[in-house]
């Protein structure tokens, strides 16, 4: 977005109607799903940053958008969108909020597997050591308030040092299942490509935030 437009500024986020939601068909044509996209993003994520100083209740809200909203509202909205657009951005983010709310244990272990070599700073990704199932979930937690609260630029480079740690915790994972599972093995390292490529792509996001190009 240049600087000649200005980003549209809301008093509060409209948050989302899961029965307007429901009404976004598959076969929508892409231009007015994208803008749908677009408008709703726009709305939750500038309008929660106008708003967060004068409700600190709204924040709380925003963070926990996926149980009060259903991820499957998430997904017919923002799901569809290129990963370095604001909905694809924020779309990522819920998802990786909501793995770790599903299945922390598991994640932790990852986590700590990942920490000592990932080639990012601990400082960044933000999470105590050693990290335990709660921490996990509260470093995501954090990433999100930062959305609304904070540089959100930051926000985002913090989920991506998040998403090199597990990824390199996955990838030890697999080569200690190797043997035993191969499988299992190929379908965490493809899960340790995917968390390297969604990295990648909120790092590019918080470059295009600070550039105000990230629409």
């Amino acid at each position: 977005m240049s600087s000649e437009q200005p980003r549209p500024r809301f008093r509060r986020p409209a948050m989302l109607d899961p029965q307007e939601a429901d009404q976004i068909p598959g076969g929508m044509d892409p231009a007015l799903r994208s803008r749908v996209a677009h408008t709703t993003a726009t709305a939750i994520v500038h309008g929660g940053r106008a708003g967060a100083g004068d409700d600190p209740a709204l924040v709380d809200r925003l963070v926990h958008l996926v149980e009060s909203e259903g991820l499957d509202t998430l997904a017919a909205l923002w799901a569809d969108c290129p990963a370095t657009t604001l909905p694809g951005t924020m779309w990522r983010l819920y998802v990786l909020r909501e793995w770790v709310r599903r299945d922390p244990a598991t994640l932790a272990e990852r986590y700590r597997l990942g920490l000592v070599a990932a080639e990012v700073p601990h400082a960044v990704a933000g999470v105590v050591t050693p990290p335990g199932p709660g921490e996990l979930r509260e470093v995501l937690d954090a990433v999100l308030s930062g959305v609304y609260t904070g540089d959100l630029a930051v926000a985002l480079e913090r989920g991506a040092a998040f998403c090199r740690v597990l990824a390199t915790g996955a990838a030890f994972d697999a080569d200690h299942l190797d043997v035993a599972d191969a499988e299992a093995a190929n379908r965490l390292t493809r899960g340790a490509d995917g968390l390297l490529r969604t990295a990648e792509e909120l790092e590019h996001s918080a470059g295009l935030w600070r550039s105000d190009q990230l629409e």
